[in-house]
Protein backbone atom coordinates (compact mmCIF):
# COMPACT_ATOMS: atom_id res chain seq x y z
CA UNK A 1 0.00 0.00 0.00
CA UNK A 2 1.33 3.49 -0.94
CA UNK A 3 2.62 5.67 1.90
CA UNK A 4 1.55 8.82 0.04
CA UNK A 5 -1.86 10.30 -0.67
CA UNK A 6 -3.10 13.13 -2.87
CA UNK A 7 -5.52 15.52 -1.15
CA UNK A 8 -6.52 18.33 -3.51
CA UNK A 9 -8.48 21.35 -2.32
CA UNK A 10 -10.75 23.33 -4.58
CA UNK A 11 -9.37 26.89 -4.73
CA UNK A 12 -5.65 26.04 -4.75
CA UNK A 13 -6.35 23.50 -7.50
CA UNK A 14 -8.24 26.04 -9.62
CA UNK A 15 -5.48 28.62 -9.08
CA UNK A 16 -2.79 26.12 -10.07
CA UNK A 17 -4.65 25.03 -13.21
CA UNK A 18 -5.23 28.66 -14.22
CA UNK A 19 -1.59 29.54 -13.58
CA UNK A 20 -0.27 26.58 -15.55
CA UNK A 21 -2.63 27.22 -18.47
CA UNK A 22 -1.68 30.91 -18.58
CA UNK A 23 2.08 30.34 -18.43
CA UNK A 24 1.91 27.57 -21.06
CA UNK A 25 -0.10 29.87 -23.34
CA UNK A 26 2.40 32.69 -22.91
CA UNK A 27 5.30 30.30 -23.50
CA UNK A 28 3.72 29.01 -26.71
CA UNK A 29 3.06 32.59 -27.85
CA UNK A 30 6.71 33.55 -27.33
CA UNK A 31 7.80 30.36 -29.06
CA UNK A 32 5.58 31.19 -32.02
CA UNK A 33 6.97 34.73 -32.18
CA UNK A 34 10.49 33.34 -32.20
CA UNK A 35 9.64 30.90 -34.99
CA UNK A 36 8.00 33.66 -37.05
CA UNK A 37 11.03 35.91 -36.70
CA UNK A 38 13.36 33.03 -37.50
CA UNK A 39 11.45 32.54 -40.75
CA UNK A 40 11.70 36.29 -41.42
CA UNK A 41 15.46 36.14 -40.88
CA UNK A 42 15.65 33.41 -43.51
CA UNK A 43 13.66 35.61 -45.91
CA UNK A 44 16.08 38.49 -45.33
CA UNK A 45 19.08 36.27 -46.00
CA UNK A 46 17.44 35.04 -49.20
CA UNK A 47 16.66 38.62 -50.25
CA UNK A 48 20.34 39.52 -50.01
CA UNK A 49 21.02 36.96 -52.72
CA UNK A 50 18.24 38.22 -55.02
CA UNK A 51 18.57 41.00 -57.58
CA UNK A 52 17.59 44.53 -56.54
CA UNK A 53 14.02 45.54 -57.29
CA UNK A 54 13.10 49.10 -58.29
CA UNK A 55 11.03 51.03 -55.77
CA UNK A 56 8.26 52.79 -57.76
CA UNK A 57 7.28 56.43 -57.38
CA UNK A 58 3.63 55.43 -57.08
CA UNK A 59 2.38 54.55 -53.61
CA UNK A 60 3.19 50.94 -52.89
CA UNK A 61 2.18 48.41 -50.25
CA UNK A 62 4.70 47.58 -47.55
CA UNK A 63 4.19 43.84 -48.01
CA UNK A 64 5.20 44.09 -51.67
CA UNK A 65 8.72 45.29 -50.91
CA UNK A 66 9.35 44.80 -47.19
CA UNK A 67 12.51 42.86 -46.30
CA UNK A 68 13.74 42.90 -49.89
CA UNK A 69 16.68 44.81 -51.33
CA UNK A 70 15.49 47.74 -53.38
CA UNK A 71 16.97 50.58 -55.39
CA UNK A 72 15.64 54.06 -56.06
CA UNK A 73 16.82 57.33 -57.58
CA UNK A 74 16.07 60.76 -56.17
CA UNK A 75 17.28 63.74 -54.17
CA UNK A 76 17.63 63.99 -50.40
CA UNK A 77 15.66 66.61 -48.48
CA UNK A 78 17.89 67.53 -45.49
CA UNK A 79 15.38 69.87 -43.83
CA UNK A 80 13.15 66.91 -42.96
CA UNK A 81 15.94 64.75 -41.55
CA UNK A 82 15.67 63.23 -38.08
CA UNK A 83 18.37 61.80 -35.82
CA UNK A 84 17.48 58.60 -33.98
CA UNK A 85 19.17 58.89 -30.59
CA UNK A 86 21.23 56.48 -28.48
CA UNK A 87 22.47 54.20 -31.25
CA UNK A 88 25.65 52.41 -30.26
CA UNK A 89 28.36 51.36 -32.71
CA UNK A 90 31.67 49.82 -31.56
CA UNK A 91 30.99 51.09 -28.05
CA UNK A 92 30.41 54.70 -29.11
CA UNK A 93 27.10 56.54 -28.80
CA UNK A 94 25.64 58.28 -31.81
CA UNK A 95 22.66 58.63 -34.09
CA UNK A 96 21.06 56.95 -37.05
CA UNK A 97 20.49 59.60 -39.70
CA UNK A 98 17.07 59.19 -41.32
CA UNK A 99 16.39 61.46 -44.27
CA UNK A 100 13.63 61.49 -46.90
CA UNK A 101 14.59 61.00 -50.54
CA UNK A 102 12.32 62.60 -53.10
CA UNK A 103 11.82 59.91 -55.71
CA UNK A 104 12.79 61.11 -59.19
CA UNK A 105 10.00 62.64 -61.28
CA UNK A 106 7.47 62.48 -58.47
CA UNK A 107 6.16 64.23 -55.36
CA UNK A 108 6.56 61.12 -53.23
CA UNK A 109 9.39 60.41 -50.82
CA UNK A 110 10.91 57.38 -49.18
CA UNK A 111 12.72 57.49 -45.85
CA UNK A 112 16.33 56.36 -45.96
CA UNK A 113 18.39 55.31 -42.95
CA UNK A 114 21.62 56.73 -44.32
CA UNK A 115 23.78 55.30 -41.56
CA UNK A 116 25.40 56.00 -38.21
CA UNK A 117 27.23 59.11 -37.06
CA UNK A 118 28.98 59.72 -33.73
CA UNK A 119 27.33 62.11 -31.31
CA UNK A 120 28.83 65.44 -30.32
CA UNK A 121 30.34 66.11 -26.89
CA UNK A 122 27.70 68.82 -26.56
CA UNK A 123 24.23 67.28 -26.59
CA UNK A 124 22.63 70.45 -27.94
CA UNK A 125 24.84 70.32 -31.06
CA UNK A 126 23.91 67.86 -33.76
CA UNK A 127 26.69 66.40 -35.91
CA UNK A 128 27.16 67.92 -39.35
CA UNK A 129 26.08 65.65 -42.20
CA UNK A 130 27.32 65.80 -45.77
CA UNK A 131 24.37 65.44 -48.14
CA UNK A 132 24.69 65.20 -51.93
CA UNK A 133 22.72 67.94 -53.68
CA UNK A 134 22.41 66.03 -56.94
CA UNK A 135 20.24 63.07 -57.84
CA UNK A 136 21.65 59.86 -56.34
CA UNK A 137 20.93 56.14 -56.51
CA UNK A 138 20.18 54.44 -53.20
CA UNK A 139 20.29 50.70 -52.62
CA UNK A 140 19.44 48.80 -49.46
CA UNK A 141 17.03 46.68 -47.47
CA UNK A 142 13.43 47.90 -47.30
CA UNK A 143 12.36 47.65 -43.66
CA UNK A 144 9.20 48.34 -41.69
CA UNK A 145 9.95 50.11 -38.38
CA UNK A 146 8.45 48.50 -35.31
CA UNK A 147 5.53 50.21 -33.63
CA UNK A 148 6.26 48.54 -30.28
CA UNK A 149 8.78 50.57 -28.34
CA UNK A 150 9.15 50.91 -24.60
CA UNK A 151 9.98 54.59 -24.11
CA UNK A 152 10.98 55.80 -20.66
CA UNK A 153 10.33 59.46 -21.41
CA UNK A 154 7.31 61.28 -22.79
CA UNK A 155 9.75 63.44 -24.78
CA UNK A 156 10.04 60.96 -27.62
CA UNK A 157 10.67 63.60 -30.29
CA UNK A 158 12.49 66.84 -29.49
CA UNK A 159 13.07 68.76 -32.69
CA UNK A 160 15.19 66.64 -34.99
CA UNK A 161 16.24 64.19 -32.24
CA UNK A 162 13.87 61.26 -31.77
CA UNK A 163 14.05 58.26 -29.48
CA UNK A 164 12.62 55.90 -32.09
CA UNK A 165 11.23 56.07 -35.60
CA UNK A 166 7.72 55.06 -36.56
CA UNK A 167 6.12 55.94 -39.87
CA UNK A 168 2.98 57.20 -38.12
CA UNK A 169 5.00 59.59 -35.97
CA UNK A 170 6.93 60.83 -38.98
CA UNK A 171 3.80 61.37 -41.08
CA UNK A 172 2.27 63.38 -38.23
CA UNK A 173 5.36 65.57 -37.96
CA UNK A 174 6.35 66.14 -41.59
CA UNK A 175 4.03 67.33 -44.43
CA UNK A 176 5.23 65.03 -47.21
CA UNK A 177 3.91 61.80 -48.73
CA UNK A 178 6.17 58.86 -47.93
CA UNK A 179 6.34 55.21 -48.91
CA UNK A 180 5.45 52.70 -46.14
CA UNK A 181 9.02 51.42 -45.77
CA UNK A 182 12.43 52.72 -44.68
CA UNK A 183 15.46 51.83 -46.79
CA UNK A 184 18.58 50.86 -44.87
CA UNK A 185 21.13 52.28 -47.29
CA UNK A 186 24.12 50.03 -47.92
CA UNK A 187 25.81 51.69 -50.91
CA UNK A 188 28.53 54.28 -50.32
CA UNK A 189 28.04 57.92 -51.33
CA UNK A 190 31.27 59.21 -49.82
CA UNK A 191 29.39 61.05 -47.06
CA UNK A 192 31.40 59.69 -44.13
CA UNK A 193 28.45 57.88 -42.54
CA UNK A 194 28.83 54.33 -41.24
CA UNK A 195 26.30 52.07 -42.92
CA UNK A 196 24.00 50.04 -40.69
CA UNK A 197 24.90 46.74 -42.29
CA UNK A 198 23.88 43.16 -41.73
CA UNK A 199 20.49 41.71 -40.95
CA UNK A 200 18.45 43.66 -38.39
CA UNK A 201 18.34 42.32 -34.85
CA UNK A 202 14.94 40.67 -34.69
CA UNK A 203 15.27 39.54 -31.07
CA UNK A 204 14.80 35.85 -31.91
CA UNK A 205 16.85 34.54 -28.98
CA UNK A 206 15.00 36.87 -26.63
CA UNK A 207 11.66 35.31 -27.60
CA UNK A 208 13.03 31.81 -27.06
CA UNK A 209 14.44 32.90 -23.71
CA UNK A 210 11.07 34.26 -22.62
CA UNK A 211 9.39 31.04 -23.77
CA UNK A 212 11.77 28.98 -21.61
CA UNK A 213 11.03 31.20 -18.60
CA UNK A 214 7.25 30.80 -19.00
CA UNK A 215 7.55 27.02 -19.39
CA UNK A 216 9.84 26.88 -16.34
CA UNK A 217 7.28 28.86 -14.33
CA UNK A 218 4.54 26.43 -15.37
CA UNK A 219 6.70 23.56 -14.14
CA UNK A 220 7.40 25.41 -10.89
CA UNK A 221 3.68 25.94 -10.25
CA UNK A 222 2.99 22.24 -10.85
CA UNK A 223 5.84 21.13 -8.56
CA UNK A 224 4.73 23.52 -5.81
CA UNK A 225 1.13 22.34 -6.11
CA UNK A 226 2.09 18.69 -5.86
CA UNK A 227 4.48 19.36 -2.98
CA UNK A 228 1.70 21.02 -0.99
CA UNK A 229 -1.04 18.51 -1.83
CA UNK A 230 0.72 15.16 -1.71
CA UNK A 231 1.21 14.08 1.89
CA UNK A 232 2.59 11.08 3.62
CA UNK A 233 -0.06 8.84 5.13
CA UNK A 234 -0.22 8.90 8.89
CA UNK A 235 -0.28 5.54 10.58
CA UNK A 236 -3.35 4.99 12.63
CA UNK A 237 -3.07 3.28 15.96
CA UNK A 238 -4.54 -0.18 16.09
Amino acid sequence: MSQWEFKPSLWPTLAAVAGIMLTLALGNWQLGRGNDKSALAERILAANRDALIALPAAETRAEDVAWRRVEVRGRFEPKYAVFIDNRILHGAAGYHVVMPLRIADSERYVLVNRGWVAGSHVRSELPRITTPAETVSIAGLATVPSQRYFELSTKVAEGKVWQNLTLERYRAAVPIAIQPVVIRQDNDLGDGLMRVGGAPDLGIEQHYGYAFQWFALAAAILIYYLATHVRKRTRQAR
